[in-house]
């Protein structure tokens, strides 16, 4: 708690000294490139710089675009000077924010969150001056304004390529701010969506359904970053806590240590890709890279971080010779991204159609309570895993489907079918045991089982409020 009370009130008095002296967010960032080498004291910081430079003009070419860029003697400004998005949120934005808290840091930035005029709240990211990034620079250089600046490239890269690699994967950059306070000294500020961390555990306990949507949308996106703009984009620093969830959806959310580098090669054993448990081999090309070195590594990274856990674990019986073969071929490395892409969707073809299952119970042995629906605080009925840990809901594709669920446990006595539906378009059905009251609801159905010997008392138990 103390240290999140630090984090805050540095974030504070930085966004007040911010808003005071950039209030617009119009300030430009230095007019000349070169400007920005001058103060570091250390000749190897400021190489380092240069080159962070250097590797940044790539992205504002690719944003800014031919068309304006200027003549050779007349170098692009840097990012924060072209003009803004229609819409994007600036810096008088940021000043306006209520209630910013902290929500994490890492080792180069810190995040925060705050709320907007409009109510919506979103996420605040800025450099981590006390981040080992910028406190093992100074260690080795002893200027902290030059650190400061080094560290702030990387968010500028990921700013920029926020801005490149536009898919529902990549986490959505509402507004940038940037201040100069003077010449030797820059702030920046990126306003992103706000999601939550991607907690592995609870992934676990959650249904497969949705622990097969974080797949395929991982799937997606990796399909995306091996034919983006940029060409093949790999994910360097590949760990779940790259990523966020936004409105149940999985979004990458750092993306500093992304590059769109083949690895240089001069022979094959140059390429070799070398994880904890295995190592692969790679061609070298003739023209001295490694063929295809990125899209392996994030695909193999998916496979081991996320696939591993997420998929086998507690999947339909139906689709598990289809998921074996996906974690078979990404494994080991068989499949390209576009061949898993393809073996993803065929998964969820299969599961939306309802797998082919042949349902041998008869309907006939519930009775249909129509327009009503279950009382749901009177359940005592558990099952796992469920899209509600204090009851029993879950995913279905029919009422068949759900009455064999039901005809297979002993306390389920009923269940219900509203108009909730999965992201597949299955019914999430609600089962519970014989206690359960109804209410009216006009858009339900309930199904009671009927007992061979008192069929009709059961149906009495459930008491209609």
């Amino acid at each position: 708690m103390k240290g999140h009370i630090i984090f805050l009130g540095a974030a504070l008095v930085f966004i007040g000294i911010f808003v005071k002296l950039s209030p617009q967010g119009k300030g430009s960032y230095n007019d000349k490139y070169m400007s920005l080498l001058g103060s570091p004291h250390s000749p190897d910081l400021r190489k380092e710089i240069a080159q962070r430079h250097s590797d940044l003009m790539f992205f504002h070419q690719i944003l800014l675009g031919p068309q304006r860029t200027g003549p050779e003697d007349e170098p692009l400004r840097i990012l924060g000077a072209e003009p803004p998005l229609h819409g994007a949120l600036t810096c008088q934005d940021l000043s306006d924010l209520s209630g910013i808290d902290y929500i994490g840091s890492g080792f180069t930035k810190l995040v925060l969150r705050g709320t907007l005029l409009n109510g919506k709240d979103i996420a605040i990211k800025t450099v981590h001056d006390d981040g080992n990034d910028v406190k093992n620079c100074v260690k080795v250089y002893g200027d902290r304004a030059g650190c400061h600046r080094l560290a702030t490239y990387k968010l500028q890269k990921e700013i920029a390529l926020m801005q490149i690699l536009r898919h529902p994967g990549v986490t959505q950059l509402h507004g940038q701010c940037y201040m100069n306070s003077e010449p030797a000294d820059l702030r920046v500020t990126a306003m992103l969506d706000l999601g939550s961390p991607l907690e592995m555990i609870q992934l676990l306990q959650a249904p497969w359904e949705e622990r097969f949507k974080v797949c395929l949308e991982l799937v997606q996106l990796l399909h995306y970053l091996a034919n983006s703009p940029l060409g093949s984009v790999v994910l360097l620093d590949f760990q779940p806590r790259q990523f966020i969830m936004v409105e149940g959806s999985l979004k990458l959310t750092d993306l500093d240590d992304a590059t769109n580098e083949e690895r240089s090669c001069r022979q094959d054993a140059d390429c070799t890709l070398a994880f904890p448990a295995r190592s692969f081999a790679v061609t070298c090309s003739t023209g001295g890279t490694c063929i295809g070195a990125n899209e392996k590594r994030n695909l193999y990274n998916a496979y081991r971080f996320f696939f591993t856990y997420l998929l086998p674990h507690a999947s339909p019986p139906a689709l598990r010779p289809l998921l074996q073969d996906i974690m078979n071929a990404t494994g080991d490395l068989r499949f390209g991204i576009h061949e898993t892409l393809k073996a993803f969707e065929d998964v969820q073809s299969y599961y939306k159609s309802g797998m082919n299952q042949s349902w041998t119970q008869d309907l006939k042995e519930y009775s249909v309570q129509k327009g009503f629906r279950i009382n749901e605080t009177t359940n005592d009925f558990r099952c796992w895993p469920s899209y509600n840990h204090q009851g029993c809901l879950l995913s279905m594709h029919s009422s068949t489907e759900a009455a064999e669920f039901c005809s297979s446990h002993p306390r389920c006595w009923n269940f219900m079918i509203g108009q909730q539906k999965t992201w597949t378009g299955r019914y999430l059905v609600s089962f519970t045991s014989s206690g359960a009251q109804l209410i009216p609801d006009e858009n339900s159905l309930v199904y009671v089982k009927q007992s061979s010997n008192n069929g009709s008392h059961d149906v009495q138990n459930i008491q209609k409020g």
